[in-house]
């Protein structure tokens, strides 16, 4: 009986453990599959990750600026340009993605051998905030290497 006990016990313990992460990683890329706009640019102070150091929102042409992600790990940036209505594609940029649900890095690289690694902080239907990393900046001159934030919506 005590047998029976124990093995009934360390079951019930390791199914209640188990992680599907394969429904966790389908439901972040079903999550951020789609078309998204940059809605805000900012930098972060890296002494206290609170105060802005500059912000930036796009006007013109590129408010039509768009990346795209889809289920394949295929991701494409879209750019704008022209002056007044008259916006115009100026730059396409197609690539893939990676994406670790776990630790929430993701890692574009595009056909031109460019590459660049964010951390996932926010992700929801409307809303997808990156941040990059490693931080690579010292935007305002203290030594401290500061946060660079895009933060996009649908």
């Amino acid at each position: 009986m005590k047998k029976q006990l124990l093995l009934f016990a360390f079951s019930a313990l390791a199914l209640s453990s188990c992680k599907d992460d394969d429904n966790v990683l389908g439901y972040d890329l079903d999550t951020l599959r789609g078309e998204w706009k940059n809605s805000k640019s900012e930098i972060i102070s890296g002494k206290d990750n609170k105060t802005v150091l500059y912000s930036d929102t796009p006007s013109g042409c590129a408010v039509k600026n768009t990346t795209l992600f889809r289920t394949d790990y295929f991701t494409s940036y879209t750019e704008y340009g022209g002056v007044g209505a008259d916006c115009q594609i100026t730059a396409k940029h197609d690539g893939k993605f990676t994406y670790d649900a776990d630790t929430k890095d993701m890692v574009v690289t595009y056909d031109d051998n460019t590459k660049i690694s964010y951390r996932v902080i926010v992700l929801s239907s409307s809303e997808l905030k990156l941040l990059e990393v490693p931080s690579i900046i010292d935007y305002n001159g203290d030594g401290v290497k500061d946060l660079s934030y895009i933060t996009y919506k649908r």
